[in-house]
């Protein structure tokens, strides 16, 4: 039987408007009832025969122990968020699934054997309630008396929000509560909280996210709340935020993000009225430190840099309700950007990349304005800011690399800085190196990327090509157990690349590959994979390529423009039908990213790359192997689904697997972790070749 035989006897015709736009034939619209039995039934004979002849492969089951193994390890470094003289930690490993919420002192997690006190078990609490609970984060009060726990069902983005005493260790019975949806919520002073949430028709914008931020006193239902701000319908959405200054105050903002990447905000006074705070849409608000309202510039504004950090008196507005002597603090060049900003008691703390390499700055305020110093911290890798205390001189950094296991490094009150943790190698980096080449892309622009594989290795290898190229997001060199035990420490070749629509040189890099400029992005992708067959280090057989969800839109994506370089893809949670991926999930939200279908003009550059549209019956693509998760509410399953359903009819070779649990991640612990990654190698060393 030919592939696609299976799914072709069950579709149904569909044709579909895209919002007035120009009919597009869609015969498997079917499979866009997530939950839907007819689409279920489809999903589990799709899982059945992923799984049948993967999971057959000598290598499958010792791929899933060696990452579970290393997943669930118990010397691992526990992630740490400073507060007060306490860290705080979520922990999962073999005997605690869905993990444990726990703290110690600072002394104690800085010690060879932290002493953990648990505050929530979330195994335990799942069987108690007999839900699938997936802790999805937590909001404190400064005493840290009380806190709002998330939980979502199956690891979606829509979760139940619940107030936890943490001297009791329990669930405040008459306490702040939301019920299932995207809330976003956090305290105000002791007593109240900021909260937007689902209140029913007509409360959330068209992206599925409120619009209504309410703030609710203790001791009164939720009926009470009082409105502080409401957006309009045609917005992503308003959420709050609650910034700490270092004089341990709290102060309460909404945000109102009127487009993806651009947003107003708005201060809540004491008497509960929203007052517009002067910065432009382009701006991200960052912190508060020694009174100084903090925020980055994604475009020039009043003769500031695009990508720039700059500063202004918070109380001097708050007096005069004008816009006071603005203060640059960092402004990167055409090869670094700012890619994290973090307050704390003893300064403000920017994470940075200078040619994707990472750097680390402390910028302290005094009457003589900002003073700016370099944390001492390795260099060639990845360093970054991993937790600062707002109440305390602590902050925490961390290093690593493709070929360096993580290192944690404590800021003390005198500024030294010193190693307190280290992960173990978790495969043998001897002999390994990596390098950065930069590929020409369609227009000429340089694109890096860095390659990584064991040194002098003789011939074109089997390589796997990693990229994601949008939102913003950058791709830093970074220690992966699976890419290292999975695919390099067996002689294969890991490649990322810092493609257009990334962040990796600020918002200008991001910009070049927006909307009608999408293709560049491909295009880069494209040109480092031509380069990495032009260097010899790998043939089109031999070439894979990865990424998810953004990174899943460009696999496939370069997989349909140029089947003749590629050997094989995997791609995950992905965006696929670009035509109706605004009617998809959380879609909507992304239109200044990707542009509106509902546009004609804007369409017409969509319909020249969306993946769904494009794959032909009479090419010879690539095999491809989807993964996705039924739980994931944000892109949801919806587009790798039907991508696989149409190439499997059209003849080409597809495989596809669907999680139940997991959300966009499409893996709620570590089983699931193992699961996905293990059937995704075993899948590449197939196809490629990999002995």
């Amino acid at each position: 039987m030919k592939p696609g035989v299976w799914i072709a006897a069950a579709a149904v015709a569909f044709t579909v408007a895209a919002k007035g736009a120009n009919t597009v034939d869609d015969a498997y619209i079917w499979l866009e009832d997530v939950h839907g039995a007819k689409p279920l039934s489809w999903v589990a004979e799709q899982n059945a025969r992923a799984t049948g002849l993967l999971k057959a492969d000598r290598d499958y089951q010792r791929d899933y122990d060696a990452i579970l193994r290393a997943m669930d390890a118990p010397d691992r470094i526990p992630a740490a968020t400073l507060f007060r003289d306490s860290v705080r930690n979520f922990w999962q490993d073999a005997r605690n699934p869905k993990g444990l919420w726990r703290r110690t002192t600072i002394a104690s997690y800085e010690s060879a054997d932290p002493q953990w006190d648990v505050l929530l078990d979330i195994d335990k609490l799942a069987a108690e309630e007999k839900e699938n609970w997936v802790f999805a984060g937590s909001a404190s009060t400064l005493s840290f008396r009380h806190a709002l726990l998330s939980l979502s069902r199956g690891g979606g983005d829509a979760h139940v929000t619940r107030e936890f005493d943490l001297a009791k260790k329990a669930f405040v019975g008459d306490g702040f509560m939301l019920p299932e949806a995207k809330s976003a919520a956090a305290y105000r002073g002791e007593d109240s909280v900021v909260f937007a949430t689902d209140f029913g028709p007509d409360s959330l914008t068209t992206s599925g996210y409120p619009r209504i931020v309410k703030l609710w006193r203790r001791g009164e239902p939720i009926a009470a709340a009082r409105t502080v701000y409401e957006g309009q319908v045609d917005d992503v959405g308003s959420s709050p935020a609650v910034l700490v200054d270092s004089d341990g105050h709290d102060y309460a903002f909404v945000v109102r993000n009127v487009g993806f990447f651009d947003a107003d905000y708005y201060f809540i006074t004491q008497d509960d009225q929203s007052v517009q705070v002067p910065l432009p849409r382009s701006a991200n608000l960052a912190g508060l430190h020694d009174g100084q309202l903090l925020f980055t510039l994604r475009k020039p504004w009043h003769g500031i840099a695009q990508g720039a950090l700059a500063s202004f008196s918070f109380a001097q507005w708050l007096k005069s309700r004008t816009l006071p002597e603005v203060t640059v603090l960092y402004a990167p060049d055409t090869r670094s950007s700012i890619e994290s900003v973090d307050t704390g008691r003893s300064g403000v703390y920017v994470g940075a990349l200078e040619n994707v390499i990472g750097r680390v700055y402390k910028f302290i305020h005094d009457s003589g304005g900002w003073h700016r110093s370099q944390i001492a911290l390795p260099d060639g890798g990845a360093v970054g800011v991993a937790s600062v205390n707002d109440f305390g001189p602590q902050a925490y950094f961390s290093f690593n690399s493709y070929l360096v296991p993580p290192t944690v490094y404590a800021e003390r009150a005198d500024g030294t800085v010193r190693p307190i943790k280290s992960l173990p190698a978790r495969f043998d980096a001897n002999g390994m190196t990596t390098e950065q080449f930069e590929a020409v892309s369609a227009d000429g622009t340089r694109i890096p990327y860095f390659v990584t594989r064991k040194s002098g290795a003789a011939g074109p290898r089997p390589t796997v090509l990693y990229g994601y190229g949008g939102f913003e997001i950058s791709m830093t060199p970074s220690y992966s157990a699976n890419f290292g035990m999975l695919w390099l420490a067996k002689g294969g070749v890991f490649v990322v690349a810092n493609i257009r629509g990334g962040g990796e040189f600020g918002p200008a890099w991001h910009d070049a590959a927006l909307k009608a400029n999408r293709q560049r992005a491909f295009d880069d992708f494209a040109a480092v994979a031509a380069d990495l067959i032009k260097r010899g280090i790998t043939t089109p057989k031999q070439l894979g390529i990865m990424g998810g969800s953004n990174g899943g839109l460009l696999v496939a994506t370069v997989m349909t423009q140029h089947p003749e370089l590629v050997g094989a893809v995997v791609c995950q949670v992905p965006l696929i039908d670009m035509i109706r991926y605004t009617q998809i999930g959380a879609g909507a939200s992304w239109e200044a990213e990707y542009g509106d279908p509902a546009v004609p003009a804007e369409r017409d550059f969509i319909l020249r790359y969306s993946p769904y549209q494009n794959v032909k019956r009479d090419v010879s693509y690539p095999p491809v192997f989807f993964i996705t998760a039924t739980s994931d509410d944000r892109v949801t399953p919806v587009h790798a689904r039907k991508m696989a359903a149409r190439m499997a009819e059209q003849g080409h070779e597809v495989l596809f697997y669907e999680n139940t649990d997991g959300g966009h991640a499409a893996a709620a612990d570590h089983r699931q972790a193992a699961e996905m990654w293990a059937l995704s190698f075993v899948y590449l060393k197939q196809k490629l070749g990999l002995v």
